[in-house]
C-alpha cells in the first residue's frame, strides 16, 4: 500500500513506543498529577512534537529520493545499522542505565510534552534512519505515501498513550515492583530492533 510495508511500519511503532523514554516517565507523571485530562493533553503535545520532527525528517528523505535513487538507498542501509546499534545498546545496557523520570509542572502538560520530544537529540536522527526503511523507492506515492505513514504513527501513539494513561497508577506500581521483568522486556526490545534492523537490509 502506497509503497510502504505497512505491517512492518505498524509493528516497529508499537514496539518504539513500548520502550520507555523521557517520554513515557512524562506521560505517567501528567496523568499521576492531572489525571486522564493531564495525560491525554500530554499525549497531544507528545504526537505534536513526532510531527514536527517526522515532517522534518520527511523534507530531507523526499528530496534525497528524488535526487539521488542510490543514495537512498545507502540511507536505507545506514538505517537499518542505526537501528541494530539501538539494539546492541539495549542488549548489553547495565541496570539502571536508560531515561530517568522528568519533572512535570501541572498545568502545562501540553507544552512539556512537545518541549520533551522536540528537545531531544536523537529523535531528529531517529526519524531520518525510520523512515527510509519501509519505503519502497519504485511504489512510492510521495508526499501522499509520507502523510500515511505520519497518519499512522499518530493514530497508534494516540491509542498507545490513551490506553497508558488510563492504567498509569497500576503500570507504574507493577513497573515498580517488577524491574527485572522491566529489564527482561528491555532485552527483548534489543533484540527485535537488532531483527529490523537485519530483515530491512535488501
Amino acid at each position: 500500500m502506497l509503497g510502504i510495508d505497512v505491517g512492518a511500519f505498524c509493528a516497529a511503532v508499537v514496539l518504539f513506543l513500548a520502550l520507555p523514554g523521557p517520554g513515557t516517565f512524562m506521560l505517567l507523571s501528567s496523568t499521576g498529577q492531572g489525571g486522564f485530562n493531564g495525560g491525554a493533553a500530554a499525549t497531544l503535545g507528545l504526537i505534536l512534537g513526532d510531527q514536527v520532527l517526522l515532517w522534518l525528517a520527511v523534507a530531507g528523505v523526499a528530496a534525497l529520493l528524488a535526487a539521488n535513487p542510490l543514495l537512498f538507498k545507502g540511507l536505507q542501509i545506514a538505517g537499518a545499522a542505526y537501528l541494530g546499534w539501538l539494539g546492541l545498546k539495549m542488549l548489553l545496557a547495565r541496570d539502571g542505565d536508560g531515561a530517568l523520570p522528568v519533572r512535570v509542572t501541572p498545568g502545562h502538560y501540553l507544552r512539556q510534552g512537545l518541549l520533551i520530544t522536540l528537545s531531544n537529540p536523537k529523535a531528529i536522527v531517529f526519524y531520518m534512519a525510520f523512515f527510509p526503511l519501509f519505503i519502497d523507492p519504485g511504489r512510492q506515492q510521495g508526499v501522499w505515501t509520507f502523510a500515511f505513514m505520519a497518519l499512522l504513527i499518530a493514530s497508534i501513539t494516540a491509542l498507545w498513550c490513551l490506553t497508558l494513561c488510563a492504567g498509569a497508577q497500576a503500570l507504574s506500581a507493577y513497573v515498580r515492583a517488577h524491574r527485572r521483568l522491566a529489564r527482561t522486556l528491555q532485552r527483548l526490545a534489543g533484540l527485535a530492533l537488532l531483527g529490523f534492523g537485519l530483515r530491512l537490509v535488501r
